[in-house]
């Protein structure tokens, strides 16, 4: 299991974005930021609150789909796209196309 929290801050809604890599599943939280903590990206953000979360299982064919549309939800395309490729780096989730090839 491989865990990576992205300290965003404004360029996502809630600041941070916590994905969980399991070989089959992916799990990506949004969490509000803690800013009794600090407002620094050094600051532990380990106790800041979950408002919004999707899990997928990798084998599922929209699989990626789902995890961009969910992530584009949350922040920009630049940062979604940084996070989807940790997410393959560290689980069998592959890219697969319209035709199956």
């Amino acid at each position: 299991m491989a865990t990576k929290t992205f300290k965003i801050g404004e360029y996502c809604r809630g600041g941070i974005i916590q994905a969980i890599a399991i070989k089959d599943k992916v799990t990506i939280i949004g969490k509000q930021w803690d800013h009794s903590a600090g407002s620094r990206k050094s600051s532990n953000q380990s106790n800041a609150k979950e408002w919004t979360r999707l899990e997928v299982n990798t084998s599922d064919q929209n699989a990626r789909r789902e995890l961009d549309n969910f992530l584009n939800d949350l922040t920009s395309s630049y940062y979604s796209d940084e996070i989807l490729k940790w997410v393959e780096s560290n689980t069998e989730l592959k890219s697969r196309s319209f035709f199956g090839w």
